[in-house]
């Protein structure tokens, strides 16, 4: 994207970089070296020039020279910057109209009807997280293929973490393992759960999407939206519950995928903390705080459903977790 997102051509940014690297040179030089035409050149230094990109240089009225980009650059970037908070601000007046138009109706769900709809608002949810989605996969199909999911990759590419858990029979369909190989390699993290209770979208934990029909009902026609509120708590405690009890998968040397029960560093405390090593210690071992170990035990606790560290121990050997 670059330098596009403040308004920039392609060649307007193929001649500022241009400049950059030469200084000052004329519209005819840059021409030859990029193999455009003059007028091509002559039109994007102009428009260069009317955002304070580019100015003529005072050793000849034929060459022109660079902005400092620090300086250029940045003032564009802060009028962008500005922009937006204008348009966020807007969208938040736009959004408490939405929400007063419908004040009883939608105040806690939102309907969206329709495969076409439900699918661009699967989209517009991703498009909008900015540190986490949970996602249960069930079923014959998703609501957007992971092909035609872009947002997706746009999303993790700016931080976005990602949690998949798959219905174990979900692995079975056309395609499915070699989308989850591509998930793992793209840095998502994904467990398999034996069945999942419906299909479900959670957005930084403050809106979640799940289908409109019941289980075993049709539901490619619609979906319901619930807004923050003790609704997606509850879709979030459901999310982390399953997700603590569902295997991870991972891709394996010959690129094929396996389930394991433990991740190596979850194996890893497990097998200090049988050792007899306190939490303090397992943290020097691995790296990590003494929170971090205690929250990991924790897990594994709750994995294993039992309440004390002489219970895990004894339900690690007998699930063959050491």
């Amino acid at each position: 994207m670059g330098l596009e997102v403040l308004g920039l051509g392609v060649v307007e940014h193929r001649v500022y970089e241009y400049l950059v690297r030469h200084r000052a040179t004329t519209p005819t030089r840059i021409a030859a070296d990029l193999g455009l035409r003059t007028a091509e050149i002559s039109a994007a230094l102009a428009a260069l020039a009317s955002r304070g990109l580019v100015s003529r240089d005072g050793a000849g009225d034929d060459e022109f020279a660079a902005s400092p980009p620090d300086v250029a650059l940045g003032a564009l970037i802060l009028e962008h910057e500005d922009r937006l908070r204008q348009a966020e601000t807007e969208m938040l007046l736009l959004e408490q109209l939405y929400r007063d138009a419908g004040a009883g109706e939608a105040d806690v769900v939102d309907v969206v009807r329709g495969t076409e709809a439900v699918g661009q608002r699967f989209n517009q949810l991703q498009r909008s997280a900015r540190s986490e989605v949970l996602l249960f996969v069930k079923g014959d199909a998703v609501a957007v293929d992971r092909d035609a999911n872009v947002e997706e990759e746009l999303a993790v590419a700016r931080g976005v973490r990602y949690r998949w858990v798959l219905e174990r029979s979900r692995l079975e369909a056309p395609g499915v393992i070699d989308a989850a190989r591509e998930a793992i390699a793209a840095g998502l993290d994904v467990r398999v759960a034996g069945e999942l209770p419906t299909r479900m979208l959670v957005v930084d934990r403050a809106i979640a999407m799940v289908p409109l029909a019941a289980q075993g009902e049709d539901q490619s026609g619609g979906a319901l939206l619930l807004h923050a509120g003790g609704l997606v708590g509850l879709a979030i405690a459901l999310f982390e519950r399953t997700w603590l009890a569902a295997s991870h998968l991972v891709a394996t040397a010959d690129g094929t995928l396996a389930e394991v029960e433990l991740d190596d560093e979850e194996r890893e405390v497990l097998s200090l903390l049988d050792a007899g090593l306190t939490d303090k210690a397992i943290g020097v071992r691995t790296g990590t705080s003494v929170r971090t170990v205690q929250r990991r035990v924790r897990e594994l606790m709750d994995r294993a459903d039992v309440d004390t560290r002489l219970q895990l121990g004894v339900a690690a050997v007998r699930r063959g977790w050491l």
